[in-house]
Order: C-alpha cells, then sequence, then structure tokens
C-alpha cells in the first residue's frame, strides 16, 4: 500500500561553533491519508525541525543531508523551488506553534487569510475574503463577519489559533503539520482545538502530523505515535498498544512520568512524582551507541556501540531497543560503571 507521505532514513544537519549536530538522524515515518500520527518528544528532540524539512524550510545553517521525502510517490527534495511553493500550503499545511509569532500584528486577520488564499489559488481579493469569513466561521469563530477585520491582538490564544487552522484550511490541503498547537493553552481550549483538529479531519479526510510533548493530547485523538529522542525515532506503536504496553525503555520512563489521579497520599504525605533520571545529552556530545543508554536500565553490549536500529515487534509495532534483538537478549549486560556512573534509571 502506498502512503501519503513517506519519510526514509531523512537526516538534517547542523553547523554550530560546538561541531556539527544531526537534530534529525535517519529518521523514517508513514502517514496514510485520513490519520492522525503524533509525534511525541522533548524539547528540542528534532521535532519541529522534522516538520519544517517536509517543507523545505530549514533555514541556515541547517541543510538536509540524506534521506527521502516521498510525497504522493514524489520525491519533495528533487523538486525545485518553484514546484515546492506549489505544494507548500497547497498541499501540504503547517499550523505554527506560536500564534502570535505566526500571525502579523499588523494586518487584520481576514487579510492574512485571504492573502493565502489569493496566492495559492489566484482568486479575487473580494472572493478571497469571503473564503475567509466562511473559513474563520468553519473553525467555531463567532461572528465571523465582523471578527474577520479584527486583528491578532484583539484575539484570545485560543482564537489565534483557530485563525492559524483557517489559515492552514484554506488551501484544502491534504496534510496538515500541527506542530504544538495547543501549547500555551487552558485545559478547556486545549480541548477545543483537539476536537476542531479531530473533527475537520473527519469532515475533510485529512492526515496530520501532530507534534507535542503531551501524552495527553496524543491520546486523545492519535491514531498511531512515534516516539523521538534525540533527533532518533525509538518506538512506533498504535496508539491504544503504546499506552496499555510501552516498550522502550525511554518511553516506560515517560509513561512513569505522567501525573496520576489515583495515587492517593501514604500516612498524609505526598508521593514523589516518578522521574527519568540523569539529563538528556546535549546533540554536541551524544553517546557512540544507543543515545539514551547513559539512563538506561537495561543495557547490553550492543548499547554501546552504535544506535540500534528498529526492530519489528508486532503489527505496526517497532522497538529501537538491543533489548527486542534476539541476537542480544542472552547477552550479559556490562558492569554499570561502562554505561556511565550517574546511576541513571527510569523510576517506575
Amino acid at each position: 500500500m502506498s502512503h501519503l507521505l513517506e519519510i526514509q532514513d531523512l537526516v538534517v544537519t547542523f553547523d554550530t561553533p560546538e561541531g556539527r549536530i544531526r537534530p534529525v538522524d535517519g529518521v523514517s515515518l508513514t502517514v496514510d491519508a485520513g490519520e492522525t500520527l503524533g509525534l511525541v518528544g522533548e524539547s528540542g528532540c528534532g521535532k519541529t525541525v522534522l516538520a519544517l524539512s517536509i517543507l523545505s524550510l530549514v533555514a541556515e545553517p541547517g541543510r538536509i543531508t540524506s534521506g527521502r521525502i516521498l510525497w504522493k510517490g514524489r520525491d519533495l527534495l528533487t523538486l525545485t523551488p518553484r514546484r515546492m511553493r506549489a505544494v507548500r500550503g497547497r498541499e501540504i499545511a503547517m499550523i505554527f506553534q506560536e500564534p502570535m509569532t505566526a500571525l502579523n500584528p499588523v494586518f487584520t486577520v481576514g487579510n492574512q487569510v485571504a492573502e493565502t488564499i489569493v496566492v495559492h489559488q489566484r482568486k479575487s481579493w473580494k472572493m478571497a475574503m469571503k473564503e475567509a469569513v466562511d473559513l474563520l466561521r468553519l473553525v467555531a469563530i463567532p461572528d465571523p463577519e465582523r471578527r474577520v477585520h479584527d486583528y491578532p491582538h484583539q484575539m484570545s490564544g485560543g482564537m489565534r489559533q483557530r485563525v492559524l487552522i483557517a489559515m492552514a484550511l484554506s488551501c484544502n490541503p491534504d496534510l496538515i503539520l500541527a506542530d504544538e498547537p495547543t501549547t500555551a493553552l487552558d485545559v478547556t481550549i486545549q480541548a477545543q482545538i483537539l476536537e476542531l483538529l479531530d473533527r475537520l479531519r473527519r469532515e475533510r479526510e485529512l492526515a496530520v502530523l501532530l507534534i507535542t510533548h503531551d501524552l495527553g493530547v496524543v491520546a486523545e485523538v492519535a491514531h498511531r505515535v512515534a516516539v523521538m529522542y534525540t533527533g532518533r525515532i525509538v518506538e512506533e506503536a498504535p496508539v491504544t498498544d503504546l499506552f496499555h504496553d510501552p516498550l522502550h525503555p525511554y518511553t516506560l520512563g515517560l509513561m512513569a512520568s505522567r501525573p496520576r489521579t489515583d495515587d492517593e497520599p501514604v500516612a498524609g504525605l505526598r508521593r514523589r512524582l516518578p522521574a527519568i533520571q540523569g539529563m538528556v545529552p546535549p546533540l554536541t556530545r551524544l553517546p557512540g551507541g544507543c543515545h539514551f543508554a547513559p539512563r538506561c536500565p537495561d543495557l547490553f553490549p550492543a548499547c554501546q556501540v552504535a544506535p540500534p536500529p528498529l526492530y519489528p515487534v508486532g503489527p505496526g509495532r517497532a522497538v529501537a531497543c538491543a533489548k527486542f534483538n534476539p541476537e542480544e537478549r542472552d547477552q550479559p549486560e556490562p558492569p554499570r560503571g561502562e554505561a556511565g556512573e550517574e546511576g541513571e534509571n527510569v523510576r517506575a
């Protein structure tokens, strides 16, 4: 079966004063029509760079150094800038995570939505403004005929986020890249934005790549989940399987670190929230083997040799961990001192 979007072994490098880094390091992903793929990971793990790479928006000093990005069978990395501009916005749209930064403060929101329509669909300004009103109504902004003349600062954070969604939908794209679409919104507005995105996905048969660090957001709307750590995908699974049976030590640590409402105080004392011990290594000083090895309780000899590939472990599931390599399961663990002496364990 052909995928709507297929990323193959993508590598993005940045030359920095501290050395060359790879915020995206051999990533492979697929997205199918009508599904939501959740991309989860801590800040700085490469999620946004991956999304920008799909649209060829990685700015200097970053560059895509290898891999393929197949969109409906075409490799986007082989397109000329002119042809890529035709894909960007019209076929693949992006919702940025900071509405106040993404929206121009000196133009009305109606002008900004209409401009997208004029540029990509070559419609008259009058027709574009009429469609802008319809789009604001579609994303549940009240009184759109009036609000279309508002400036961004006259709207709440949730309303500005809806404007960005309206801009993304203006050219009827097949894929939306939603980069932290609910960041800095309160819980009630967050739920409304997620519900809106999911409703629009169903009604328009959109595919959505949902980038977030919030596992609750993923559980709410995603069909599949890919977990990212220091530029690499470490686990991929259907959302139900991931939450019921996480496999990678990093995913296990993320799940254990979630606040729980069923934790009762013991003898009047509050329980300490479990956390993954240790620190995320800087991209300029990554371990030679598995990037998670210095924080991992399940070490194998191969963990310190090279980053593990994704091992298939079931239908739609893969894990980048030597524990799931049949050739490594019977090998003894090295002494903890060889992997680092910080005592990094994932506390359950």
